[in-house]
């Protein structure tokens, strides 16, 4: 598939992530960037709000863009509520999806399965496009075998909306694909401030830091008597997720279902 061309649209192409997959498909031989959905900027070319080389289109009516456009693969890097929406217009339209954004419920993944085997088409979703990251999440899975008190920390930039993180939910459910359930901590302890131990799922503790001057970084720790395991990943720029990216606008290409995480397409 690499050595064909593959038409994509970009949704949120101005956001921070968004530049980056511009740039991303503006210097991939195979990528041929016929699109852009936006709030604003309707029927402008992306060349006329960007610094950028790329005369592709901008649309406010993402089902105008789509049916004009006729792309293969829609990348959408928006927010979680317009993520969701863009997902399942894509697959309406038979243009595969891959899509940045967090917040998918099970009722969100289980529609858009359904969606997927209807049109037998495939789609992607990655609450982290960082293979580094992805690699955390499957040693922690693999270490929780064997550890079975874990907390994780997850610290992001100042302006990010949800918490937990996308990538913390998503770690914490593979570990607890692995671990039984567990209390942890003292079976009596108190928390003097609520919230103090952090967000819970399965027993494990999730805690977010919210600083400006941060990216995306992670870190799972686990103990047992005597030791204990960091694994842990740093994110220093948006270019970071761009290799993910990449991968999965290749790899929806080959598939006919959805996949959630990036876990899923690589060894």
């Amino acid at each position: 598939m690499s050595n064909e061309t593959i038409k994509v649209v970009i949704a949120g192409p101005r956001g921070r992530m968004g530049q980056e997959a511009v740039k991303l498909a503006e210097k991939t031989p195979h990528f041929d960037l016929v699109g852009a959905v936006d709030h604003t900027y309707d029927q402008h070319k992306l060349s006329d709000v960007m610094a950028v080389e790329s005369d592709a289109l901008i649309y406010t009516d993402i089902h105008a863009c789509l049916t004009e456009t006729t792309p293969d693969v829609l990348i959408d890097l928006t927010t979680p509520e317009i993520g969701k929406v863009h997902t399942k217009v894509a697959l309406e339209h038979g243009v595969r999806p891959v899509v940045g954004t967090t917040g998918f419920s099970e009722a969100d993944l289980k529609e858009l399965t359904t969606l997927t085997e209807e049109k037998g088409i495939g789609a992607i979703i990655a609450p982290n496009f960082a293979l580094g990251a992805v690699l955390m999440m499957k040693f922690s899975k693999m270490a929780a075998n064997y550890f079975d008190d874990v907390e994780i920390i997850e610290l992001h930039h100042d302006q990010k909306l949800d918490a937990p993180s996308g990538t913390a939910l998503k770690t914490a459910e593979m570990i607890s694909e692995v671990r039984k359930e567990k209390q942890q901590g003292h079976p009596d302890e108190k928390e003097i401030l609520p919230g103090a131990r952090g967000a819970e799922l399965n027993g494990i503790r999730l805690h977010s830091v919210r600083l400006p001057g941060l990216i995306a970084h992670q870190e799972v720790m686990f103990g047992m008597d005597g030791q204990t395991l960091q694994i842990r990943h740093d994110s220093y720029n948006r270019a970071s997720f761009m290799s993910g990216v990449k991968l999965s606008v290749e790899q929806v290409m080959k598939i006919d279902q959805l996949v959630y995480g990036l876990e899923n397409i690589i060894d």
